[in-house]
C-alpha cells in the first residue's frame, strides 16, 4: 500500500518502507569513571557546537541533592521528565550506544529541517548512567558526501584496528539513501565518537538492485574472529561477514513473508537463565505485526548462528514489547564486565512512536515522539520457552522519591476506592493484584492521566490472562487514526495467584512491565495538560489490591547544547 511519506521520514519512504526504524556496574564504578574523566577530559573533543572545539569532559551523572518533581514552568505540556527528546525539530530511530572514555555514546536520527525539509542525520548524546543525558550535537551530517542523507546503522569501537584507522577508532556503518537507492557507507571518528568523517571508498556496499536494503547492524563474532553484519532486505534479513569493516561477503538470508518489510535488525549472543555454559543467539527485527494481531514492533527469535546462517529454534516470533509504540529497537552489552556477565544481560532502548501517526502527536516544540527508558534484558525460560525479560534500568531507581503505599485493599465494582494521588509530573506505580476468591473480578482497571474527562487505562483482564493499555479516552484519541485507539494486550498469567505491574508514567507516555518484565506494553499517552489523576476500578466483582507503591520520579532534564552555550 502506498502512502506519501511524512516529513522527517527518509526520502522515498512508503508505509512498508517507513515501518522504520545489564545493568551498570554500579554507582561506585560510575562515579569513579566520571572522576577519571574530569582528570583526562582533554582526551574527549566536544565536537559540534563548540566555538573552539576545545575538549570538555562528560559530567558525572549523580542524584540531584534537591530533586525536582515538577518539570520547569517553561516546558511544553508534553515534554517528558525522564525520557530523552530533542530540544526541537524531529527524532526517530535510536542508534546502538557504545562505552568509550567513561561515557555511553548514543545517537538518534534527527531532522533539523523538519517540517520543511526531509532527510536525517546522526545526533549525539552522552550519559554515564543511561538516565541523565547530555547533548553533544550532530555527529554525522546529512547530504555532506554526495551519497544522500544519513540513516540507520551501527557504530563499533575498533579496538584491534581491523579497519586501519587506528586502534580505538569509532567506525559507523550506515545506510545512505539518494534518489531512492540505499547503499551502506562507512564513517570514521578519531575523537571518541563526537565527529565522523566519510571514508573515501564509500559506499562500502553498493546496492545490488534491491528496493529495501538498509539498517546494517554490526557485531564482532569472537569465535570466528570476524565482523558480522545483519542487513534488512525487504522480506529477508541478510548476513554478511568481513575481516576489516570494508569488504563484505554475503553468507545467507533469513526470510519471512508474514511480517511486512523488515527493518532495524539486531543479532547478538546471550546466556540463558544466567548459565554461562548455555548460550544462544538472538535475531531481532522491526516488523509489521498485523498478521499476528500486533502493530509495528520488535520481533525476535532465539537460535543458532554457525558462521554461515541463522537457524531459529522456533519459527514463531516473540515480541520484545507488545505496546503500540516501541520500534527501531537497539540492544547492547557492557564491555566493562567479564564475558560471563556481558552474556547474561543487555540493555535496550526503543523509539516511542508508530509510523501510523508519527507526525500527528500533539507536541508543539519538537516532533517524532521520544525514546523509551533504557531497559535491562535477560534471557529466561518463561512457561517453557526462552524469552527476553525486560525491566527498567537500575539507575532509574535513583530518581525515585518518598513512596506512598497501600496494602490489602479490596476494590469492588460498586464503589470508588481512594488511591494516593501523584504530585509529580512523572511517577512509578507498582501494584500486585488478584481476583477476590469469594467474588472474583473479571478485570481491574487503573486510570492514569485522569483530568478534564480524559484518561488512559492500564489494566488486567483476569479471565483472559492479559494486561492491557487503552488510550481511546485520552485527549489525542479523537483526532488519531484507528491504530491509535486499538487496545494493546500482553500475556499476564497469575504467578502464585498474583499479577504484578510496574508502570512508568511520564508526561506523554506509559510503559508497563508485567510480572517482572515477562511482557511489556509501551505507548505514547496524552492527558489533558497538567492532568495527572490516578484511579482504580474493579469490573464484574472484587479485586484484591495486595500492594500498591506510588513513587514520584525526579525530573532528569537533558543538558542542552544551547544551555551550555548560554552559561
Amino acid at each position: 500500500m502506498n502512502r506519501t511519506p511524512r516529513p522527517g521520514a527518509p526520502p522515498g519512504a512508503t508505509p512498508d518502507a517507513s515501518v522504520r526504524r545489564r545493568r551498570a556496574i554500579g554507582w561506585a564504578v560510575a562515579a569513579l569513571t566520571a572522576t577519571i574523566m574530569l582528570i583526562t577530559g582533554a582526551l574527549i573533543a566536544i565536537g559540534a557546537g563548540g566555538d573552539s572545539g576545545s575538549p570538555e569532559p562528560v559530567p558525572e551523572a549523580s542524584a540531584d541533592p534537591e530533586p525536582r518533581y515538577t518539570r520547569p514552568a517553561d516546558w511544553s505540556p508534553y515534554r517528558p521528565a525522564v525520557h530523552l527528546t530533542p530540544a526541537e525539530r524531529w527524532m526517530n530511530d535510536p542508534q546502538r550506544p557504545f562505552w568509550l572514555d567513561g561515557a555511553w555514546h548514543y545517537y538518534y536520527l534527527y531532522n533539523a529541517d523538519y517540517p520543511d525539509g526531509n532527510g536525517t542525520e546522526w545526533y549525539h548524546a552522552t550519559s554515564t548512567d543511561l538516565v541523565h543525558w547530555r547533548e553533544e550535537g550532530v555527529a554525522i551530517e546529512k547530504y555532506a558526501n554526495g551519497l544522500g542523507d544519513i540513516e540507520t546503522g551501527s557504530a563499533v569501537v575498533d579496538t584491534e584496528d581491523t579497519a586501519g584507522f587506528g586502534r580505538g577508532a569509532v567506525i559507523a556503518i550506515l545506510t545512505q539513501q539518494d534518489e531512492g537507492v540505499q547503499r551502506q557507507s562507512l564513517f570514521v571518528s578519531t575523537d571518541g565518537g563526537f565527529r565522523f568523517e566519510p571514508f573515501d571508498g564509500n559506499p562500502v556496499m553498493d546496492n545490488p538492485g534491491a528496493q529495501h536494503w538498509r539498517d546494517p547492524k554490526i557485531v564482532w563474532d569472537d569465535a570466528r574472529r570476524e565482523w558480522l553484519m545483519v542487513l534488512a532486505e525487504g522480506h529477508k534479513l541478510g548476513f554478511y561477514t568481513s575481516p576489516d569493516l570494508k569488504d563484505w561477503t554475503y553468507r545467507s538470508g533469513f526470510e519471512r513473508d508474514d511480517l511486512g518489510v523488515l527493518e532495524c535488525p539486531d543479532l547478538f549472543r546471550m546466556s540463558a537463565d544466567g548459565d554461562p555454559a548455555k548460550t544462544t543467539w538472538v535475531l531481532a527485527a522491526g516488523v509489521n505485526g498485523s498478521e499476528h494481531g500486533m502493530t509495528t514492533g520488535t520481533a525476535y527469535w532465539t537460535g543458532d548462528w554457525n558462521g554461515e546462517s541463522f537457524t531459529a529454534a522456533d519459527p514463531e516470533p516473540s515480541w520484545l514489547d507488545r505496546g503500540a509504540d516501541f520500534y527501531a529497537t537497539v540492544t547492547w552489552d557492557d564491555p566493562r564486565l567479564p564475558e560471563s556477565e556481558r552474556l547474561a544481560a543487555r540493555y535496550a532502548i526503543g523509539w516511542l512512536n508508530n509510523w501510523a501517526y508519527a507526525g500527528d502527536l500533539p507536541t508543539g516544540d519538537w516532533h517524532g515522539g521520544a525514546d523509551s527508558v533504557v531497559r535491562e534484558l535477560v534471557l529466561r525460560t518463561v512457561d517453557g520457552r526462552p524469552a527476553l525479560v525486560s525491566t527498567p534500568v537500575e539507575a532509574l531507581d535513583s530518581l525515585e522519591g518518598e513512596a506512598e503505599t497501600v496494602d490489602g485493599e479490596r476494590v469492588t465494582d460498586a464503589a470508588a476506592t481512594p488511591l494516593p494521588q501523584p504530585d509529580s509530573d512523572a511517577y512509578r506505580l507498582r501494584v500486585a493484584v488478584a481476583p477476590d476468591p469469594e467474588d472474583p473480578a473479571s478485570e481491574v482497571r487503573f486510570r492514569v492521566k485522569v483530568g478534564d474527562g480524559a484518561f488512559a487505562t492500564v489494566g488486567v483482564d483476569f479471565a483472559a490472562g492479559v494486561a492491557f493499555v487503552a488510550r481511546d479516552a485520552d485527549v489525542a484519541a479523537a483526532t488519531m487514526p484507528d491504530a491509535y485507539r486499538t487496545v494493546r494486550t500482553a500475556s499476564a498469567p497469575a504467578r502464585d495467584g498474583v499479577v504484578t505491574l510496574d508502570v512508568i508514567v511520564d508526561a506523554s507516555s506509559v510503559e508497563v512491565f508485567v510480572n517482572g518484565g515477562e511482557s511489556v506494553l509501551s505507548s505514547v499517552v496524552f492527558g489533558a495538560p497538567g492532568a495527572n489523576g490516578l484511579a482504580v476500578e474493579s469490573v464484574g466483582g472484587t479485586t484484591e489490591l495486595r500492594s500498591l507503591r506510588l513513587a514520584p520520579l525526579a525530573v532528569a532534564p537533558v543538558e542542552r547544547l544551547h544551555d551550555r552555550a548560554a552559561g
